[in-house]
């Protein structure tokens, strides 16, 4: 999540974070290795907010005024992000 707070980017904040625990994951199984995936990729959409340009397209698109774009657009991208982290929790405790 932080990294895409830096960087505005959930492509970057996605293959930055892979990269750093690739090593890390060397020795996992295949299921533990997926469910670290899904959690990259739901940390990823967290809070989309002015420095990225899917919130801009986003705004342009749907006519949206810059307020209207963070309480509709960046709120619903941090719900799915949450209810994903929990979902993956909830996969790592029943399946591994």
């Amino acid at each position: 999540m932080a990294l895409r707070q830096a960087t505005g980017s959930a492509t970057v904040a996605t293959t930055t974070t892979a990269g750093i625990l690739a090593p890390m994951m060397a020795g996992l199984a295949p299921v533990q290795a997926s469910l670290i995936a899904l959690v990259i990729g739901a940390g990823s959409v967290f809070f989309c907010h002015v420095n990225d340009a899917g919130f801009w397209m986003v705004r342009e698109y749907f006519g949206l005024q810059l307020k209207q774009t963070l309480w509709v657009w960046s709120v619903l991208q941090t719900i799915v992000s949450v209810v994903g982290l929990i979902g993956t929790l909830l996969l790592w405790h029943w399946l591994v």
